[in-house]
C-alpha cells in the first residue's frame, strides 16, 4: 500500500485539500500535512529562523503554522516514519500557470517532494470559486496519481497540472507559458513616519504560444507540465567561459 503525503497553500480546512484526499483515499494511506491557514503566494519559503507549531489532529492530519515546503520537509526528515511514495499538493484555489509556478505554495509542495527524492504532483483549478466540478477533478487527480506511482518519474522532475474552466475530457502535455501581469504599487495611506503600499492593478493576461499550459486550458485541456528543478543553463556555460581568463 503506497504511501501518500499531500499539503496545499490554502490551507488544512481548503476544500481542494478535502477533494484531493478524497480523490487518491483508495490508491494507499494517506497522511494530511497542511498549513493552518492561508499561505497563497508562499513560494518555495522554509522557516528557519524560529520553530514551528505542529498539531497533530488525528493520526493521519496534521497542520502547522508554518509554510508549504515546511509541511513536507518536516514530514519526510522527522514527523513520519516511512518516506512517502509520492507527494501531491493541491487542488489550489486557481490556477498556477507559466510563471504563477515561481510564486505558487501548492506547486512548492511539489518542488520540495521532488528535493527529497520523491515522485510529486501539483494540482490545481483554474477558476475555481466558479469552475469546479468535484467530480472531474477527482477523476482526473486518481488517474494522473495512478500513472506516476505506476511509471514514476524521472530524478528532479515534477508535473504541474492545471484542471480548465469546462473540461474536454482530454489530457495535453504542455509547456509553461507566458503570463502576462498589470500589477500596481499603490500607497494606501501613511502612518507616521510609515508608508502602506499595496498591490493593486489590472487581472494578469497570459500570451498565446503554442503547446502552452494557457492555450491547454483555454481550449478545455487538463494541462500537465513536466518541470525540471535542474536550473543551470549549460549552453551559457560555454558561452561564459572567456569571461574566466578575461578576470
Amino acid at each position: 500500500m503506497a504511501l501518500i503525503l499531500i499539503s496545499n497553500d490554502d490551507g488544512i480546512d481548503a476544500s481542494g485539500l478535502k477533494a484531493l484526499r478524497e480523490a487518491v483515499s483508495d490508491l494507499g494511506r494517506v497522511i494530511v500535512f497542511a498549513p493552518e491557514g492561508q499561505r497563497s503566494g508562499s513560494s518555495h519559503s522554509l522557516t528557519i529562523h524560529k520553530s514551528i507549531k505542529v498539531k497533530k489532529i488525528d493520526d493521519s492530519t496534521y497542520s502547522t503554522d508554518g509554510t508549504p515546503t515546511d509541511c513536507i520537509l518536516y514530514s519526510v526528515r522527522g514527523i513520519l516514519q516511512d518516506k512517502p511514495e509520492i507527494v501531491l499538493g493541491g487542488i489550489n484555489q486557481g490556477a498556477n500557470l507559466g510563471s504563477d509556478v515561481s510564486y505558487s505554495g501548492t506547486v512548492a509542495v511539489a518542488m520540495e517532494g521532488t528535493l527529497l527524492g520523491i515522485p510529486s504532483v501539483a494540482f490545481s483549478q483554474v477558476d475555481f470559486d466558479n469552475y469546479f466540478d468535484t467530480d472531474f477533478a477527482k477523476k482526473t487527480v486518481k488517474w494522473i496519481t495512478q500513472k506516476v506511482l505506476q511509471d514514476k518519474l524521472p530524478e528532479g522532475i515534477f508535473l504541474n497540472v492545471n484542471l480548465p474552466r469546462v473540461p474536454n475530457g482530454k489530457i495535453k502535455i504542455t509547456c509553461l507559458g507566458n503570463r502576462i501581469y498589470r500589477d500596481e504599487i499603490v500607497k494606501v495611506r501613511e502612518e507616521k513616519r510609515a508608508f502602506i503600499y499595496s498591490i493593486e492593478g489590472e487581472n494578469p493576461t497570459w500570451a498565446s504560444s503554442p503547446n502552452s499550459d494557457f492555450d491547454a486550458v483555454h481550449e478545455g485541456f487538463v494541462s500537465i507540465t513536466p518541470i525540471h528543478m535542474e536550473y543551470t543553463d549549460f549552453d551559457m556555460i560555454e558561452k561564459l567561459r572567456g569571461w574566466e581568463a578575461d578576470y
